[in-house]
């Protein structure tokens, strides 16, 4: 069958390895797809009030068509002081690719990660039970993401509620460096000359102390600094969008894309626990 056509985007078919896994969704990938301002899904939103109980509200990105089966979802959040619309490119996109996406704004902008890990949870749990778009969400395909103590956020959920089947901290902070009970896939961003969150003290050491059981990886973009999620990055949001693919959908052509990984005068570095 065929999904919607996104501005910008490609003709989304079936194939024949669709029936050997139901959670397929959308065409065979390639860098020109991942690359693109949108995916093969057109997507609509819809907005989420500041008085809903757990988060601070935010805007909900999802595929609009119906034909396509369900959905995994990801909450995403802001880092400190900032909202939702500091990320907000990476709503669209990702749903273009088929995910239900909630970018969230905190309870107030200071929250520290372990308050913004809750509030990823209460998001998801918003999400899957409440909202309007409850009914498009596989519940047990969920996935964190967030920037800055957001990312360190996305850590404290993931290492909380081990049921979540990606992880993507960008530029991430916490004051714990030890994820060493963390047992969800997680991809972690950094930038090489981040002074905020500085790889060497943040992105690294959390990356070495996630057990490789857990599927992990790390990139880190060349010349990059702290606020590299805050306008359109493409090397982080295919790698984003493979991750999830990879492991939330459980679709093994976005493979290609995490292993051996990705390369470039974009890229610093690229560790990976390869092969999955």
């Amino acid at each position: 069958m065929a999904a919607v056509l996104a501005t910008g985007g490609v003709v989304a078919t079936s194939s024949p390895a669709q029936a050997a896994n139901p959670y397929e969704r959308g065409p065979a990938p390639t860098n020109a797809i991942l690359e693109a301002s949108r995916g093969p899904f057109a997507t609509s939103s819809t907005s989420v009030s500041s008085l809903v109980s757990g988060f601070g509200g935010g805007v909900i990105y999802y595929p609009t068509t119906t034909t396509a089966g369900t959905f995994g979802a990801v909450a995403i959040s802001p880092g400190y002081t900032a909202s939702w619309s500091s990320l907000d490119w990476l709503g669209p996109r990702i749903a273009s690719h088929g995910f239900v996406v909630i970018g969230i704004d905190t309870i107030t902008r200071f929250d520290q990660p372990s308050s913004r890990g809750r509030q990823l949870l209460a998001a998801l749990d918003y999400l899957t039970e409440r909202s309007s778009v409850r009914g498009r969400i596989d519940a047990s395909r969920l996935a964190v993401a967030g920037h800055s103590m957001g990312g360190g956020g996305s850590l404290e959920a993931a290492a909380s509620r081990p049921s979540l089947q990606a992880a993507v901290p960008l530029a991430p902070w916490n004051l714990d460096k030890n994820w060493s009970n963390l047992r969800v896939p997680t991809l972690i961003v950094g930038g090489e000359n981040d002074t905020v969150a500085s790889v060497s003290s943040h992105s690294e050491p959390f990356y070495n102390s996630i057990p490789a059981s857990a599927e992990k990886a790390y990139l880190e973009l060349n010349g990059e600094g702290h606020f590299f999620p805050n306008t359109v990055n493409t090397p982080t949001a295919k790698q984003m969008v493979a991750w999830l693919k990879r492991f939330v959908d459980d679709d093994t052509r976005y493979e290609q894309f995490l292993c051996p990984g990705p390369s470039g005068l974009a890229i610093e570095e690229y560790r990976n626990t390869c092969p999955h």
